[in-house]
């Protein structure tokens, strides 16, 4: 038995952030019924590339139920509040205000059925000014200060995967669980409202931290890290490597045993991690001469003596074939495919990634109505 078997969660749901979240719940266990409209909800339309279907649907869609309605049509709203009373959780992420126009807002709908848990995924809190702002991804991104801080020298970038939507969606997960143990107790349910600018914002809190009380910039290091030195990338004599220190021993390693330069472990310019972040260049300079003139292979071999972490600068090729990649075998309408196991649970409800409006007539007939 898996923890949320006999949950019911409807959604009206598009693209990433809210599908990331009850993709979560349908792995635990939960009956997920997606709500698209007739032509299909946004994700569904990226891209071709698993047999016909998104990446991103067959990526976020598996073992939900898919329904094709209006809900400004009248038979098909009468539907969809049947869905919703009978719910244990409801969640939307559709353009602001729209939800709360159509009496489908989180507030809403508590107010009509009290012990359900109903959740607004938004761009920015709508008590906020920027409440009406659009909000994808890659705008959150730059909105936040997170692509401030991303890239190199001289230019900003995004994170290369959908951060901003994932990370929303894994916050509304978290509050409907705790949501879930509250109505345990109390019997009540709750209005959430998950805003995404909060959660980049959130991430964003070191660089915040240094701006308001050290008086610094977090600037953009590229493949290094911001505030620690060295934590970064290494060019050997046949391809890259990533090194970190973190402490004083494992400077000290370093030093004796990988770089065989005792004198640098007490050198004012680099004894403490402030001084080698502010000297990072001068100290890149020796490093990358010492890693030079060794292989990979070899330098991997001192790091692992002087127990001093790495990684490769793995490509998407590599990661497709990485040892500890664990895959998980789902269907689409147009066949089978490996995608990504779940990173949170290692046995899951599972199913097929739904066709589009694939449960339509069965759900009408489960709720009542004959869809005339």
């Amino acid at each position: 038995m898996l923890p949320l078997d006999g949950l019911l969660v409807v959604a009206i749901e598009q693209a990433v952030a809210a599908p990331t979240c009850t993709l979560r719940l349908a792995d635990a266990g939960a009956r997920v019924i997606k709500i698209e409209k007739a032509e299909g909800e946004t994700a569904r339309h990226y891209d071709k590339a698993v047999h016909g279907t998104s990446a991103y649907f067959a990526w976020l869609n598996r073992g939900k139920e898919s329904a094709v309605l209006d809900i400004k049509d009248e038979a098909d709203r009468a539907l969809v509040e049947k869905m919703v009373a009978r719910a244990d959780v409801f969640i939307q992420n559709l353009a602001p205000g729209a939800a709360q126009r159509l009496g489908l807002g989180a507030a809403d709908v508590v107010s009509r059925h009290p012990r359900l848990i109903a959740v607004d995924i938004v761009g920015y809190r709508q008590d906020s000014s920027a409440r009406n702002m659009r909000a994808y991804d890659m705008l959150i991104q730059a909105e936040s200060g997170v692509c401030s801080v991303t890239g190199t020298p001289g230019t900003p970038v995004k994170v290369g995967v959908s951060i901003a939507d994932v990370m929303t969606g894994m916050n509304a997960h978290a509050a409907i669980l705790e949501a879930l143990v509250e109505r345990s107790i109390t019997g009540k349910g709750k209005a959430i409202e998950i805003a995404m600018f909060d959660t980049m914002a959130d991430m964003m809190s070191v660089p915040l931290l240094h701006h308001d009380y050290g008086g610094k910039a977090t600037p953009r290091s590229g493949l290094e890290h911001a505030a620690i030195y060295p934590y970064c990338a290494v060019t050997c004599a046949d391809g890259e490597i990533v090194i970190v220190v973190q402490n004083p021993g494992e400077w000290r390693r370093l030093c004796t045993g990988v770089l065989e330069r005792p004198d640098l472990i007490d050198d004012p310019l680099y004894r403490d991690n402030p001084s080698r972040v502010e000297n990072r260049k001068a100290l890149g300079e020796i490093m990358a001469g010492i890693f030079g003139a060794m292989t990979r292979a070899e330098a991997i071999a001192k790091l692992e003596a002087n127990k001093l972490a790495w990684s490769n600068v793995s490509t998407v090729e590599d990661l497709s074939g990485h040892a500890a990649l664990r895959r998980t075998t789902l269907e689409t309408p147009g066949g089978s495919f490996d995608g990504v196991a779940s990173p949170v649970r290692r046995e899951i409800k599972g199913g097929p990634v739904p066709a589009l409006g694939a449960h339509t007539e069965s759900l009408r007939r489960e709720f009542g109505s004959s869809g005339e």
